[in-house]
């Protein structure tokens, strides 16, 4: 077994989630992600964010299979430190504010002299540069400004963020993107290169056909809660024991649906024969549906639906969710022994690759846990010199 990304090394300066999500996938690759932290550590570590045993269940969750050294960068000898991992490293990632690689002397000009095969990669809340580069930018501001918050949510009620921190977490998404597309391009021309990412950015990007139709045809959509601007029936329907959803984008399924729910006269309906007709008229199809839907449990419906190849499914809290059969076939949760809180669950790598094998799972680690360790192995560096570093407050 042999993983991609193997013999890969990251150098992460991220905090808390934008930071270090994009890097915690590329772990899962086998990229070796060494973790820099401050003496005060990554801002994620605070334990009043989903606590669990006296640590942050956040802080456990995107730094698995990392190392934590501690490096103090405002330091002469913490940052040469700092340089000479680079010239070891291939990958240097960060979300510090604008301005901030500046005063530290680790921008991209400074650190491709040092190394020019470097890969250096930001998130930042709204790029490097413009009105807003000093904004604020925390997970529920970029969701609320990018149009997100507006479109989400029951129609007439106050907006709704997304219930994951998608914002932060699409920093992530884009830049693991970046980065593996600076990779392959510097097998061919040797080099780095400097990836700068915005939130902001990424937040419109996944607006996606939406953000199309307002740019294109000035179309201003409103929360839809579970239905479809476009698709009738698509949304979660009230059953007898709790919610399901049926989506019928194709007019088969649309034909299906009615014979599942004993309604044949309804596919023939000049009404609601067609999508089109159906989106025209939902305020008259979809009270007769949602009575329907009331009269058996999900499972009798789910039953049903499924026997017919209508796109069917539960509404499940995370309870159900991890307990659905892929989960277990495809191996979506993994677990690690943590010294502290002992053993962590957690969701597992969605990318399935042949010969690879397991998804790593290695504790997160405790603060400065590997400083000694990576010094030693990767700059030579042991013994009396750690420890005069370690006093000169260079390392810890």
């Amino acid at each position: 077994m042999s993983y991609p990304l193997a013999r890969v090394r990251i150098l992460e300066l991220g905090q808390i989630i934008a930071g270090t999500y994009g890097s915690q996938v590329l772990s899962d690759l086998g990229a070796e992600v060494i973790k820099v932290e401050t003496p005060d550590g990554d801002l994620g570590r605070n334990p009043s964010v989903a606590p669990y045993k006296g640590l942050s269940g956040l802080f456990l969750t995107l730094n698995r299979n990392k190392q934590s050294i501690v490096i103090n960068l405002k330091s002469e000898e913490g940052r040469q430190v700092f340089y000479d991992l680079v010239k070891v490293s291939d990958v240097v990632v960060d979300n510090f504010r604008p301005g901030v690689l500046e005063r530290l002397q680790i921008n991209y000009e400074t650190l491709s002299k040092i190394n020019p095969r470097i890969i250096q990669c930001s998130v930042t809340g709204f790029g490097e540069e413009g009105i807003y580069k000093n904004y604020p930018a925390l997970d529920i501001n970029i969701q609320a400004i990018s149009g997100h918050m507006a479109i989400t949510g029951e129609p007439g009620r106050p907006p709704v963020r997304v219930g994951i921190p998608l914002a932060d977490m699409s920093g992530g998404i884009y830049s693991c993107k970046g980065i593996l597309a600076a990779l392959f391009d510097r097998e061919r021309s040797g080099k780095g290169r400097r990836i700068e990412l915005s939130m902001f950015d990424c937040m419109l990007t996944l607006l996606g056909y939406m953000g199309t139709m307002w740019l294109t045809n000035g179309e201003l959509p409103k929360p839809p809660g579970s239905a479809h601007d476009y698709t009738v029936p698509w949304q979660a329907f009230a059953v007898k024991d709790g919610y399901i959803v049926v989506a019928t984008r194709q007019e088969n399924f649309w034909r299906k649906l009615c014979d599942v729910l004993e309604r044949p006269a309804l596919a023939t309906d000049p009404r609601f024969a067609t999508n089109a007709d159906r989106v025209k008229n939902r305020s008259l199809l979809l009270p007769d549906l949602e009575a329907i839907f009331l009269t058996r449990t999900a499972a009798d419906w789910l039953t049903r639906l499924r026997a017919a190849e209508v796109p069917a499914t539960p509404v499940n809290n995370l309870d159900r969710a991890f307990a659905e059969p892929p989960v277990a076939e495809r191996e979506m949760i993994v677990e690690y022994d943590h010294p502290q809180v002992g053993k962590v669950r957690l969701p597992g790598n969605p990318i399935k690759m042949s010969d690879m094998g397991n998804t790593p799972s290695t504790p997160a680690p405790q603060l400065g846990q590997h400083t000694d360790a990576v010094l030693d192995r990767l700059l030579g560096i042991s013994g009396a010199k750690l420890a005069d570093l370690r006093k000169s407050g260079a390392i810890a």
